[in-house]
């Protein structure tokens, strides 16, 4: 039987969507994989293009509150941002919560005056992102 993992952030629109991808595309066999937000701020557009890039297409993906997903009994919720730690609700029964911030891409990429300047910090997030979700569940 699938575990069930929760990567949590924030607005829901930048790493908790890259964790979720990379975890759908690497550890399908081993989770069933969702995102969800503190708050929602929308799909960031450069979090889609700099997964696609890497082969995985996130553009379906939607920025969704945690209400949306409150009748899911999660084995693990993973924060990935320090907001979203410091703010995590409390889960019932076995969740098993764990902290592994990332840096915040669109805070990067905010003074920087090219598209590819901009993506650059995506990119790196996004496969530090990668590197954690490969090594599931030895890495929490």
């Amino acid at each position: 039987m699938k575990k069930k993992i929760l990567f949590l952030c924030t607005g829901n629109s930048c790493r908790s969507q890259m964790a979720e991808g990379w975890a759908k595309k690497l550890k399908s066999n081993e989770f069933e994989s969702y995102s969800a937000g503190i708050e929602t701020h929308g799909l960031n557009p450069y979090v889609v293009k700099a997964m696609l890039e890497a082969g995985v297409d996130i553009s379906k993906h939607q920025s969704k509150l945690l209400d949306a997903l409150k009748d899911i009994v999660f084995d693990y919720v993973v924060t990935v941002c320090d907001n979203a730690s410091k703010t995590c609700p409390v889960f019932p029964g076995k969740t098993e919560i764990i902290h592994k911030g990332f840096d915040d891409p669109p805070k990067l990429a905010k003074n920087e005056k090219t598209e590819e300047d901009k993506l650059k910090h995506y990119k790196r997030v996004r496969d530090e992102i990668r590197k954690f979700v490969e090594r599931l569940p030895n890495s929490m």
